[in-house]
């Protein structure tokens, strides 16, 4: 296993950018057998073992050309939707923005919808970065990640889109402000047990879905995306990687509600320290 690591370790030295696929999750055989664990865990786990397993199987033509970009997928797992199926799934897709310009919202968006093989995502919902402690999120923050899902519906490549930890007050400000109105909003249930009043109240005014979700404000920081890369490269130097935004999506067989795919998609990117000269 030590030529496939060097070989790994060569190829991370090099790039730049690194897309990791995840496939189609329900496939992986082994973790049907493990118990749930929190978002956060299963999103390293599963770097984890496509870094792993893309180091087995990595093509030495490859090592040769040492590419800017590199991906990085299961494809014994890559799943797309069969035609005849898709009006009897729900495509829905949680974007994670950790550290990224506005194009990346697209650019995922796109990624997604060719790893399913579909033209169109029925709903998207943002996770803007997480702010520094003692700032609140605010309109202002929201409007550019919005405008740039808005564009995504008017081009037809989503139908619905959605906030996710707004409060009553917020979702109004960006209810009234936006052309294309929210559909949803999720409520992390640990931050409070029970829906607040006027949130629900609200929604139920204007017909936005409340839903649950137990993400935490910061699904994959900088250094645990390091320790991944690092547990599943053997001891490569990740210093200088950081990932940029994680997708996670989902498909769900409307009439029986039940999960048949799911998947992460993630962007990393090699940011060299700057060297400043006199």
């Amino acid at each position: 296993m030590g030529t496939d690591s060097t070989a790994a370790r060569t190829l991370l030295a090099k790039a730049d950018t690194l897309y990791l696929q995840t496939g189609n999750m329900m496939n992986w055989g082994r973790l049907k057998k493990k118990c749930p664990t929190a978002s956060s865990e299963e999103l390293k786990d599963c770097i984890r073992t496509v870094l792993n397993e893309w180091s087995l199987k990595i093509n030495p033509e490859l090592v040769q050309e040492l590419p800017h970009t590199l991906e990085c997928s299961l494809s014994q797992v890559t799943e797309t939707i069969n035609p005849e199926e898709r009006d009897e799934m729900k495509l829905s897709a949680k974007l994670f923005i950790v550290d990224s310009d506005l194009s990346s919202i697209r650019h995922a968006v796109d990624l997604a919808c060719s790893t399913l093989g579909v033209p169109q995502l029925d709903s998207v919902i943002i996770a803007p970065p997480p702010l520094e402690d003692g700032f609140s999120l605010t309109l202002e923050n929201l409007q550019p990640y919005w405008r740039e899902l808005e564009s995504l519906v008017w081009d037809k490549k989503v139908v619905a889109i959605g906030t996710s930890d707004l409060d009553k007050p917020l979702l109004e400000q960006l209810y009234f402000w936006a052309q294309v109105k929210p559909n949803s909003n999720q409520v992390n249930l640990a931050s409070c047990c029970i829906m607040p009043p006027d949130l629900t109240a609200f929604a139920k005014e204007f017909d936005i879905q409340l839903l649950t979700h137990s993400d935490p404000k910061e699904l994959l920081s900088k250094e645990m995306f390091q320790e991944a890369l690092r547990e599943g490269t053997e001891e490569c130097q990740v210093s200088e990687w950081s990932p940029m935004w994680i997708l996670r999506y989902s498909v769900i067989v409307k009439t029986r509600g039940i999960i048949k795919s799911k998947g992460y998609i993630l962007q990393a990117q090699r940011k060299p320290p700057s060297t400043n000269s006199l």
